[in-house]
């Protein structure tokens, strides 16, 4: 008789939990049908998505050089025994500066080929994601991530780490365009856009900075595979959270999704031109100091192996204050988001040219901090400024302008490793930064053009017309009456009313001056 009761309870338990797992199913499945629910939980995955991306792309700083110069060691070891058994120790003295030079080359090149693939890929990404919506490209970003994470782990060469380190490159072309996308397809006014864009950006900055003394610790502690396991643990959870939550297979919205602007015309319009470019001077800085500022800081300051460490570590602090001051600004003042990036630049310039002053590590973090800090006001105003533009000027699908956004960083990044060590030992330190700096300085003033930007008018794209429900764009919730009364403003082309070079509806205009129609 106990063995039943005990079996009987055991079942009832069973029942209970399978209940209970029932209604939180039903919960969630009721969160994802409330429009704010879902917004927060989309917000939670992309956010996840891109602090894993920033983590991966830093955690191998502190690891890779000495895992390869272990590795590099013991292979010449081998062949200098083999080879040469009776060399002196002068040769062998310089058979190391040797070694030390092309290992140098190879962590610049294993650094960079992430960002030169995300380069290379995300003009097809970005046409990718207009064409089948965001979400099943999130998805292929995260997989891609999740195997280049686990081959990191595994690999015990240099050539199975550029594969893994150019298949990350390949999963962020995926995986940023769309996570960046479908924040502000989802987030349609501009207050609500910039700060979801804004945590965003907190979130990337909490990945870059927190990734190297997580990475150095595990390492130290538990090994080259531990940090990456973990990563690929989380990428795979936020993987299942999306299958679950967002169901890609299973979402018909991409049926209806309008055709996108091509990203080679997007290009070509001046103020995304502008915005691309200013992304790509305000991070140059960041990337080209990355590889050079431990070497800098070793010869000038003698500083410590902590000290070299946690150099980026105080300047988190700064960067998620100015993402929390642009977005309050420009929520008050939407219309100055070109001035907040304009002084981002400045400061970012003034910062640069500040650094090679700086002789001990507490006055470093002054002017690091205040890159950071520049670099926080340009992404959080000029971020949602891209997707403003292609609203106003283009169809509201936003694949292909954030895939030029993650161009222009790429461009900062994959020249970093590569060419910042060159300019230092050709030109000097000094040098680098105040180029660096001159070049932010003189670039703020081309964000004048965007200072009317604000006053340019939606366009009303296809969209309007596959609408079978409530509107869901930024400009889609215009009154649809309004929309139907300025239908024969349409173009022939079917995509949008014309816009002349500075933005402003012609249509509006010709209406005002012309005679009225009903």
């Amino acid at each position: 008789m106990d063995g039943e009761g005990g079996s009987f309870r055991l079942a009832k338990s069973a029942a209970v939990k399978l209940s209970e797992m029932g209604e939180r199913t039903k919960q969630l499945g009721s969160a994802m049908r409330d429009p704010h629910q879902q917004k927060r939980i989309i917000l939670v995955i992309v956010c996840v998505a891109l602090l894993l991306d920033n983590m991966l792309y830093m955690v191998i700083v502190p690891i890779i050089p000495d895992y390869l110069a272990d590795l590099e060691s013991e292979q010449s070891e081998h062949v200098h025994l083999v080879l040469h058994p009776n060399t002196s120790s002068a040769n062998s003295t310089n058979q190391d500066n040797i070694n030390k030079d092309n290992l140098d080359i190879q962590i610049g090149v294993l650094f960079a080929s992430k960002a030169i693939l995300q380069l290379l890929v995300n003009p097809l990404s970005g046409t990718f994601i207009d064409r089948v919506g965001y979400d099943i490209p999130l998805l292929i970003g995260l997989t891609v991530m999740f195997v280049s994470t686990c081959i990191f782990a595994f690999a015990e060469n240099y050539a199975t780490l550029f594969v893994a380190r150019s298949l990350q490159g390949l999963g962020s072309a995926f995986a940023d365009t769309s996570g960046f996308a479908m924040i502000a397809d989802k987030y349609t006014e501009e207050a609500e856009r910039s700060r979801a864009l804004g945590i965003s950006l907190a979130f990337i900055s909490f990945g870059s900075l927190v990734a190297p003394p997580f990475g150095g610790v595990l390492y130290e502690f538990a090994g080259k595979r531990v940090p990456f396991i973990v990563l690929a643990s989380v990428c795979l959870v936020d993987g299942v959270l999306l299958l679950t939550v967002i169901k890609p297979f299973s979402n018909r919205t991409r049926e209806n999704m309008p055709v996108g602007t091509p990203i080679y015309r997007l290009m070509i319009d001046p103020y995304i031109a502008v915005v691309a470019g200013a992304l790509t001077m305000a991070n140059i800085p960041l990337a080209f100091l990355e590889p050079t500022i431990a070497n800098w800081m070793e010869t000038t300051m003698h500083s410590t192996q902590w000290e070299m460490g946690l150099t980026w570590l105080p300047a988190f602090f700064p960067h998620v204050l100015g993402v929390y001051i642009t977005v309050k600004l420009a929520a008050k003042n939407p219309h100055l988001q070109w001035f907040y990036g304009a002084l981002g630049m400045v400061i970012i310039g003034a910062s640069s040219c500040t650094v090679p002053a700086c002789k001990t590590f507490g006055q470093l973090i002054a002017p690091l901090c205040g890159i950071c800090f520049g670099i926080a006001l340009v992404d959080t105003a000029l971020l949602p400024t891209l997707a403003f533009l292609v609203d106003v000027r283009h169809v509201s699908v936003y694949g292909s302008v954030y895939a030029i956004a993650d161009i222009s960083y790429s461009i900062a990044y994959a020249m970093g490793p590569i060419v910042a060590g060159q300019i230092v030992h050709n030109l000097g330190f000094v040098q680098l930064n105040l180029g660096m700096g001159l070049v932010n300085v003189l670039y703020a003033p081309a964000l004048l053009l965007l200072r009317n930007v604000c006053q340019m008018k939606p366009s009303y794209s296809e969209r309007d017309n596959l609408l079978d429900e409530a509107p869901q764009g930024l400009y889609d919730t215009i009154k649809m009456e309004e929309v139907r009364a300025k239908k024969k403003g349409y173009s022939s082309a079917g995509n949008c009313l014309s816009v002349d070079e500075n933005g402003f509806d012609s249509f509006r205009a010709q209406e005002s001056s012309g005679p009225e129609y009903t």
